[in-house]
């Protein structure tokens, strides 16, 4: 059985510590008592921590050796807003699967009244990457960033550019991916897909278009069958 991994709220020297909700769970519900030893993912290095004390408000570790930990590409996936409850399922699993950074972006098909919320649910998101990336024992969360309009990112992009389209009839994303080296960019379209006029946008921007195939999927299936199979072409 894998060893628990926690994630650091707060890292000061040799120390790290769980705080809130964190600190909480393994408390109250994991029943932590000193001495127990854990993996703790502190600043972006993986080590070995021992429980110094718990309480309901704060775990304190001391920091050990370091452990080693697999990488995985850089993969930023710029996602377009839809319905949040599947939406944050989408988050929750692209986390899982282990990409970098989501980017939620107001696309012309972008229902308005999700577009006005959506800045409102940012740090709601931000929990739940945490909370997948904790469960999946991953080294930290995705950065989540704030909402933007489609038109202010496409053309300031850098690295390997990849837009999914429903109307590419010639290149799948396994072929694109044959041509591409990370960092990968990844942009998955709202419910109706893209307009022509934001799809001429990424042509001119030189996004490379590839397609899913020919079955329509909902916009949070296509995202995580996309990041799936680039994981497993890329790694």
């Amino acid at each position: 059985m894998s060893r628990r991994r926690w994630i650091a709220d707060r890292v000061a020297g040799d120390r790290a510590y769980l705080l809130g909700d964190n600190a909480d769970h393994l408390f109250r519900v994991l029943r932590v008592q000193p001495g127990q030893e854990f993996e703790v993912a502190a600043d972006g290095v993986l080590r070995m921590g021992k429980v110094v004390s718990a309480s309901a408000s704060q775990v304190e570790f001391e920091l050990g050796a370091e452990v080693e930990s697999a990488s995985l590409p850089s993969v930023t996936v710029y996602l377009s807003i839809f319905k949040f409850d599947r939406m944050e399922w989408a988050l929750e699993k692209l986390t899982e699967l282990g990409v970098v950074k989501i980017v939620p972006v107001v696309a012309r098909r972008t229902e308005p009244h999700l577009a006005k919320a959506a800045e409102k649910r940012v740090e709601r998101w931000r929990k739940i990457a945490r909370e997948a990336a904790q469960q999946s024992r991953r080294m930290a969360p995705p950065e989540i960033a704030d909402p933007i309009a489609l038109k202010k990112i496409v053309a300031q992009a850098a690295g390997a550019c990849i837009v999914l389209s429903e109307i590419e009839e010639n290149i799948s994303l396994k072929a694109a991916l044959a041509e591409s080296k990370p960092p990968l960019l990844l942009a998955i379209g709202p419910e109706g897909g893209w307009t022509e006029d934001e799809l001429a946008m990424f042509r001119d921007a030189d996004w490379r278009s590839a397609s899913l195939g020919e079955t329509i999927l909902r916009a949070e299936t296509a995202a995580i069958a996309a990041v799936a199979v680039v994981f497993a072409e890329l790694t």
